[in-house]
């Protein structure tokens, strides 16, 4: 909402529910987007819930969709057809679509055809971050951004060394507080010793090692 009126929200689509998806969906929803999202794993639709997006999954089907260390499996042809069908009407209707989804060991699976890409709406970004493995879009090429009928797709290389500068700041002023708690507000350092956060925190104390360290 502005002063001149209010925007539409952009709509966003997160393919994969795991750490990275999970994110995704949270980051989104915080920058005032609509959010939906995809999982082969049924457990994961509370945690999609609960961070505010709208889950998006294949009914009426038994599969078991999730291997014995959690991870999402691959599917069977028939689910898979199903799958294509929901992430292709979903697709058509997003601006952003990001795509997380990984099988260990296995090439990425493709989710996001040319024949969708063709109908989405043109301006939309998709962000591959699966494209290590292959991508999960058709026409993804690995640490380059492409454009298909006027859709842009791009799979970043290295997405953590893009944070490296937020994080150092984010970081610095994390421990800029934590230093200012122990002082008086002018030159002074005075330890306050009472203070439970230092107390946890005090390693050596008067050149001593306090009890802190030894039970490390």
């Amino acid at each position: 909402m502005t002063a001149a009126g209010t925007i539409i929200p952009a709509k966003c689509l997160v393919l994969g529910a795991g750490v990275a998806g999970l994110q995704a969906i949270a980051t989104a929803k915080r920058l005032g987007c609509i959010v939906s999202a995809f999982d082969v794993r049924p457990e994961v639709e509370e945690q999609v819930k609960s961070l505010g997006s709208k889950f998006i999954k294949v009914d009426n089907f038994d599969e078991q969709e999730t291997s014995s260390q959690g991870y999402a499996k691959e599917m069977s042809k028939k689910y898979k057809d199903k799958q294509i069908e929901k992430i292709h009407y979903a697709s058509i209707e997003s601006d952003i679509v990001i795509t997380t989804a990984l099988i260990p060991g296995k090439e990425a699976p493709k989710l996001i055809l040319n024949k969708t890409i063709r109908e989405m709406k043109k301006g939309s970004v998709i962000i591959d971050l699966a494209g290590i493995a292959g991508g999960n879009t058709e026409g993804t090429k690995f640490g380059e951004k492409v454009e298909i009928e006027n859709i842009l797709i791009y799979s970043p290389k290295n997405l953590p060394s893009l944070l490296a500068n937020d994080a150092s700041l984010l970081y610095s002023k994390n421990l800029l507080n934590f230093i200012l708690c122990f002082s008086e507000g002018d030159s002074s350092f005075n330890l306050n010793v009472n203070d439970e956060l230092l107390e946890k925190s005090l390693i050596i104390k008067e050149g001593s090692k306090t009890k802190n360290f030894f039970e490390e």
